[in-house]
C-alpha cells in the first residue's frame, strides 16, 4: 500500500469528521441537544449514522467537540477584527455582532448566543469545555489592541460577551421590527457609548 494513499485516507477521515462536526453544529444550534438525534447530526452532514460512529463514541461527544469548535471560530472572530481593525476593532466587532450574528439563519448563529443553555444541561466534561473555551475567548478581547471602550479585564470582557448574545437572543426572540432593532441599538450604546462613534441605529422609542 502506497504512502500517498494512507496520506490520502488520512485526509479523507479529517475532512469527513469535521464534515460531521458542522453538520452537528447546525443540527445542535438548531434544534437543541435533546431535540436532534445521531440519526438527525449525521443527516446535516450528508452521511450515514454509522459513518457518524466512526469518527465519534456518542453524541454528547460530538455535541462537546461542536461546542469547542463553535467557540474557537468565535475567538477567532475576534482576532480577526482586531488584526484588520486595529484600535477600532471593538466598535466594528460590536456593530457586526448585532447586525450579522442577529438577522442569520439560527443554524449558522453564533454557539456562544444558542449553546449555554444547552451546555447547562449538558454532562461535566461539556461544561468544563465550554469554560475554559469562553476564558479563551475573553482573554482575546482583554489581550486585544487598546481600543475606546473594549473590555480590560476578563470579568468586563465576559459581561459584554454575555450583553451581545442576551441582545441577539432577545432581538431574535421578538421578530425583526422596530423593537429588535431598538434591543440593537441600546446594546450598542451600553457597550460602546459616546466612544463608538456613529450608531449602527437609532434607538427607537
Amino acid at each position: 500500500m502506497s504512502k500517498e494513499f494512507l496520506v490520502s485516507r488520512s485526509e479523507q477521515k479529517v475532512q469527513t469528521r469535521q464534515r460531521i462536526l458542522e453538520g452537528a453544529g447546525r443540527g445542535f444550534r438548531k434544534a437543541g441537544f435533546g431535540g436532534i438525534g445521531v440519526d438527525g447530526l449525521a443527516k446535516e452532514a450528508g452521511l450515514t449514522s454509522g459513518a457518524f460512529y466512526v469518527h465519534f463514541d456518542s453524541k454528547a461527544d460530538a455535541f462537546r467537540e461542536s461546542v469547542a469548535q463553535g467557540m474557537a471560530e468565535l475567538r477567532g472572530g475576534v482576532l480577526y477584527f482586531q488584526e484588520k481593525h486595529g484600535r477600532a476593532w471593538w466598535a466594528e466587532f460590536v456593530r457586526f455582532y448585532l447586525s450579522a450574528k442577529r438577522t442569520c439563519d439560527l443554524s449558522e448563529s453564533c454557539t456562544l448566543q444558542t449553546m449555554p443553555a444547552e451546555v447547562a444541561r449538558s454532562d461535566e466534561a461539556s461544561r468544563t469545555t465550554f469554560e475554559e473555551a469562553l476564558r479563551d475567548v475573553a482573554q482575546a478581547i482583554v489581550d486585544g489592541p487598546t481600543s475606546p471602550s473594549a473590555p480590560r479585564d476578563i470579568g468586563a470582557a465576559c459581561a459584554a460577551l454575555s450583553s451581545l448574545a442576551g441582545a441577539v437572543t432577545l432581538a431574535r426572540a421578538v421578530g425583526s421590527g422596530a423593537f429588535a432593532e431598538q434591543i440593537a441599538a441600546g446594546t450598542e450604546h451600553a457597550l460602546l457609548g459616546a466612544s463608538g462613534g456613529k450608531s449602527r441605529s437609532k434607538p427607537v422609542s
